[in-house]
């Protein structure tokens, strides 16, 4: 992975610039959810805020990955960050209301939209299509690794600032990393359709599902999504009613995905060029499914730490398989509107997660919506092995239509 950051200026610069901007928006979410919460006191409001930042841009999937696949990749780039440094630097300074809040996040999670799946489109321009396994690797663990860290990081900065002196330092980040993007060599990319964003769009929507390999590996991330991306809200439950923790005992549960993330990151960039991709992917949805339903059998907080770094093991599986799977097999004109598809389709699965694992952790318990998501995670799991072996080798990517 070092060797990589050290060989390739324009990877260098691209996981120099998702690091910053990543670390920038962990404190973010810190501070506006302490923002909210101290102006309105209600839980719908925090609520709203992450569906603000999680679902809504799921809703634009189709038309962000067209724009990466009809400008330039660079300065599709650049200018998210830009737009996003600027809302930031809006918030920080008006601290608005939570209507004019929403709409300002909202904004600014479709231009992240925008960004995540260019630049996982740019990534075969960037390294050597041996290297992308590790690429990906390395840019998990740096973003991820970050990600994890945000939230300590925020703690000490509000020792010494408030929400609008973090949200400020957050606002930066993007400026940092547009200047570093700015920087990048140039990216090939495939001449743009003629047609209308709209129509892009809908081509993109229409390949995804002409293209057997993409709509099986597609599918079933987003029912392994629905069904496992409860457990953030019920961890929590978790770790105070059935295993008697503490707030403290209950924030370190949180942390133990991360930790997998990271340490799963690490071993897959020296080791997963071994592995066929979609067996990577399969793999990484069962450990992860696998992950949550053993949880959910936990007799204490340390062994449920250790099933959740189990899960991010599976977690780090799943990113780095699906990623470098698509940037291979994906034809580069369709590559953003692929991407940006399937990951606002994973947001809107993580949403309806969030709505029905909560109306069942509601009616039951944590344990029980643990298992329940673990188990249906693991169907999930086996239908697309079974999709991807019919798929394998039966089936050409078919050809974009003009």
């Amino acid at each position: 992975m070092w060797g990589l950051l050290r060989g390739s200026v324009g990877f260098r610069r691209l996981w120099g610039a998702r690091s910053v901007s990543v670390l920038g928006d962990s404190l973010g979410l810190v501070a506006l959810l302490l923002y909210v919460q101290g102006a309105t006191g209600a839980a719908l409001s925090v609520a709203l805020l992450l569906l603000a930042g999680d679902f809504v841009p799921g809703l634009f999937g189709a038309v962000a990955g067209a724009i990466g696949d009809r400008f330039d990749l660079k300065r599709v780039m650049v200018t998210c960050d830009l737009v996003q440094g600027v809302l930031t630097l809006g918030i920080a300074s008006i601290l608005p209301p939570l209507p004019v809040l929403l709409a300002m996040v909202a904004v600014r999670s479709v231009a992240a939209t925008v960004f995540q799946a260019s630049s996982r489109s740019a990534m075969p321009g960037l390294v050597e299509d041996e290297q992308l396994e590790a690429a990906n690797s390395a840019l998990g663990a740096g973003t991820y690794g970050l990600e994890a860290i945000g939230p300590l990081i925020a703690a000490a900065l509000f020792l010494v600032t408030d929400v609008r002196g973090v949200l400020l330092i957050d606002a930066a980040t993007f400026f940092v990393s547009a200047t570093m993007l700015s920087r990048l060599p140039r990216i090939p990319r495939a001449e743009p359709s003629g047609y209308s964003l709209i129509k892009d769009a809908k081509d993109g929507l229409g390949y995804i599902w002409r293209a057997r390999a993409v709509r099986v590996i597609g599918i079933g991330f987003f029912a392994v999504v629905a069904f496992n991306g409860v457990d953030d809200v019920a961890m929590v439950f978790l770790a105070k009613d059935e295993l008697h923790g503490s707030d403290s005992a209950a924030s370190t549960l949180y942390a133990g995905a991360g930790i997998g993330l990271i340490v799963g990151f690490m071993i897959l960039a020296r080791y997963a060029g071994r592995l066929k991709m979609p067996t990577l992917i399969v793999l990484g949805f069962a450990v992860s499914s696998v992950g949550n339903l053993v949880t959910g059998l936990a007799w204490a907080i340390w062994a449920a730490l250790a099933l959740q770094v189990i899960r991010g093991l599976g977690i780090a599986c799943v990113d780095v398989g699906v990623n470098t799977h698509l940037q291979r097999v994906v034809p580069a004109q369709m590559r953003s509107r692929v991407f940006g598809n399937l990951y606002g389709a994973i947001g809107l699965a993580a949403g309806i997660s969030y709505v029905c694992g909560g109306l069942l952790l509601q009616h039951t318990d944590a344990r029980t919506t643990f298992i329940t998501a673990g188990a249906g995670g693991l169907l999930a799991t086996v239908a697309t092995a079974i999709g991807v072996r019919r798929s394998a080798g039966g089936e050409h990517e078919p050809p974009v239509r003009r």
